[in-house]
Order: structure tokens, then C-alpha cells, then sequence
């Protein structure tokens, strides 16, 4: 099954024709031989108590329920083959046949790879630039890097549009960039040039050595995603300042790759399903990420004493005024500079709509719960 000279539709396209002749073999052959079930390898770039992995398991059971069990998913941790920074060369060399990842994670192939998460933002939110993927040329782009730069035997899809990651966890109180000075930081993609222009220090580390590297003082302040994973992993167990609300990484995404030999091997209705589950899986993440990220941040702050504050003003027109020197270097780079040439087309247009369409929630949410919001 994993033989590349191998096709798996061919195995099951004759699987299911033996079984046709041993049912008409004789009047009494007591069943017709079972169609056992291709099994899908799919590692993740994340440890096995985080609820990134409950959101891939919501991607494994729409594949599975939609093929009617042909189609099984033997889903992974982080490590289980590679580590969590390795799993697109795992994919491309046929080790695993798809991975749930994210884009900034093999940022060193190609600093390209992080303007399909954690890039510049301009203005537009995660749903704009997902959006933007697959209407606005996105995902050629995409196929242009992988495959026809780098020579990439993947097939990469991008899922759930994440809310903004915090700018995270610190020890002391920050109020403006000259207290982030010398910090050492981890963050990964993009942002680790961003915040290391900012005068920080930066560690790129998988998520899972983060509280320990914090606990050895390898790194002073760090983010990683979202409330829910960061509890888990115990960040309130080593810092109890958390700041929301950072342009560093605003409009990232799950990416679903897929080794491309595997793909084509499958029966066109089963790529149909591994493709679009992707899609499935989209609003399923959403949904659960809002009800677990809410929940978690009330527990980080009611039950764990952190100090939940937003990025100050101060720290954020440094970020922007950081991107707008950072993409005069990375637009040397001609493919880097179509890719952010495109991004800003569409963004200008869509999040123009968006801007001016969107009423003041803030000023809704603040009549109904007076007093909540600390801005």
C-alpha cells in the first residue's frame, strides 16, 4: 500500500471484482469477500492533549462518514513519525500520506510559505484571507511554490480561519515596545523577523517545548495560538500576563497537505471527499474553536489569575510600521512580491465591503453587557 509503483485504485478496483467473481462462483458461497478499507497515515504538528488534535479528529470523521468507512485515517501527534517542523518533507518523500500543519512551519524552505498564514495582514481579517485562497488566486499561488518552485510532490489545502493570535504571555506587565526589549520570544513564520526587528530575541519551538523551555529560561515570553492550547499545555503555570489582540500573526489557517502520488491514486468520488472535507472541517473548527477559546479564556482569568489585557496601541502601530519596512525587503524576493501584490488587491477591495458594511459590535456587545469589555 505505501509501494509508489503501486496503485491503490488499482488494488481496489480488483478487490472489488475478485469479490464479484467468488459471489458468483457457486450457489452456496456463503458472502461476498469484504472490501477492506484504505488507511490514510496523517500526522499532525501537535501534541496529543491539544484541542488542535480534537479539531483534525473533526476532518478524520466527515472523511470516514462521508466514504462510507472505504476511507480510514490513521491520525497521529506530533512525533508519532516526525516532528511537528518536519511533516511537509514527511509528505512530500511518501512517509505519511497528509499532515495537519500549518504553513509557517516550513517557512525555512521558503520564506514564501509564511504569506499563507502569518503574513502581512492590511487590514483584512482571517475569513478575508482564507477567502482570498480560494477566490482570489490564492491557492495558485500556493501551487506554484510547492510544486513548480520546490519541486514539491504535495497538495496543499488551507482550513479554519483562526482568530488572531494574542500577542501572548509575559511575565511583567507590557505597555509599550520598549518593554519588550531583549525579551527572548518565541513565535514562528514571519512574525520571528517582525518581533526580531522589534528589538526581541526570537525562538522558533513546537508547541509542545514551550512551557519547558519558559520553566528552563530558555525564552522569557512567548505565544502559540489561541486560549484553549495554551491552558492545556499550562502557559498559566509560568506567566500570568496574557495580551489579545496582535497584528504579528492575524489571519492564519490550518493547512491540509497531502501527498500528491496518494491523491491521484484514490478513486475520483474518495479525492472528492479528502478534498472537500477540508471545507467541512472549516465550519467545524470554527465553531468548536469560538465555544473552547471563549470558555477557556473565562477559566484562564476566573479560575487561574491571569491578567487578561489587549495588545496596547503603542506595541501596535510598532507591529505595522515593522511590516511596512519588512515588505520592502521581502518584495525582492519577484514571487514573494506577486504573492503580496495579490493580497493586497484583494484586500483592498473585500475588506473595504467589510469595513463599511459591519455595524459597531463593540457598541452592541457593550448596551447588552455593560462594563465587560476592557478596551
Amino acid at each position: 500500500m505505501t509501494d509508489k509503483g503501486f496503485s491503490r485504485r488499482s488494488f481496489l478496483k480488483n478487490t472489488a471484482l475478485a469479490g464479484g467473481v467468488t459471489a458468483g462462483a457457486g450457489l452456496y458461497a456463503p458472502a461476498v469477500l469484504a472490501q477492506a478499507p484504505l488507511v490514510m497515515k496523517m500526522q499532525t504538528s501537535w501534541p496529543a492533549s491539544d484541542v488542535w488534535m480534537d479539531m483534525a479528529r473533526q476532518y478524520t470523521e466527515r472523511v470516514e462518514k462521508m466514504s462510507g468507512g472505504r476511507l480510514k485515517i490513521d491520525l497521529l501527534p506530533a512525533g508519532a513519525v516526525v516532528g511537528a517542523f518536519q511533516v511537509m518533507d514527511a509528505v512530500n518523500d511518501g512517509v505519511l500520506d497528509a499532515a495537519h500543519s500549518v504553513s509557517a512551519y516550513w517557512y525555512g524552505k521558503n520564506k514564501a510559505a509564511s504569506l499563507f498564514g502569518t503574513g502581512p495582514v492590511f487590514g483584512g481579517n482571517p475569513t478575508t484571507m482564507l477567502s482570498w485562497f480560494y477566490q482570489g488566486g490564492g491557492r495558485e499561488l500556493y501551487r506554484e511554490l510547492t510544486q513548480d518552485m520546490m519541486g514539491l510532490k504535495v497538495v496543499g489545502l488551507l482550513g479554519f480561519p483562526m482568530p488572531a493570535q494574542p500577542l501572548g504571555w509575559f511575565k511583567n506587565e507590557v505597555k509599550q515596545v520598549s518593554d519588550m526589549q531583549g525579551l527572548k520570544y518565541r513565535t514562528v513564520g514571519l512574525a520571528a523577523d517582525l518581533m526580531q526587528s522589534m528589538g526581541m530575541s526570537v525562538a522558533q519551538l513546537p508547541g509542545g517545548e514551550i512551557v519547558p523551555a519558559m520553566e528552563r529560561g530558555v525564552i522569557d515570553a512567548f505565544e502559540f495560538n489561541n486560549p484553549s492550547s495554551d491552558r492545556r499545555f499550562g502557559a498559566q503555570d509560568v506567566a500570568k500576563n496574557y495580551y489579545l489582540g496582535s497584528y504579528h500573526q492575524a489571519s492564519e489557517a490550518f493547512e491540509f497537505l497531502f501527498n500528491s502520488d496518494f491523491l491521484e491514486d484514490l478513486d475520483p468520488d474518495l479525492r472528492a471527499i479528502v478534498e472537500t472535507a477540508v471545507e467541512a472541517a472549516s465550519t467545524a473548527n470554527t465553531a468548536l474553536g469560538l465555544d473552547q477559546y471563549s470558555a477557556d479564556l473565562q477559566k484562564l482569568q476566573n479560575e487561574d489569575g491571569v491578567n487578561i489585557r489587549r495588545t496596547p496601541q503603542d506595541i501596535l502601530a510598532a507591529e505595522l510600521e515593522a511590516w511596512s519596512t519588512m515588505i520592502v525587503e521581502l518584495e525582492k524576493d519577484p514571487f514573494i512580491k506577486k504573492v503580496l501584490d495579490s493580497q493586497r488587491t484583494w484586500v483592498e477591495r473585500v475588506t473595504y465591503y467589510e469595513l463599511m458594511n459591519a455595524p459597531d459590535y463593540a457598541l452592541a456587545y457593550e448596551h447588552f453587557f455593560p462594563g465587560k469589555l476592557k478596551m
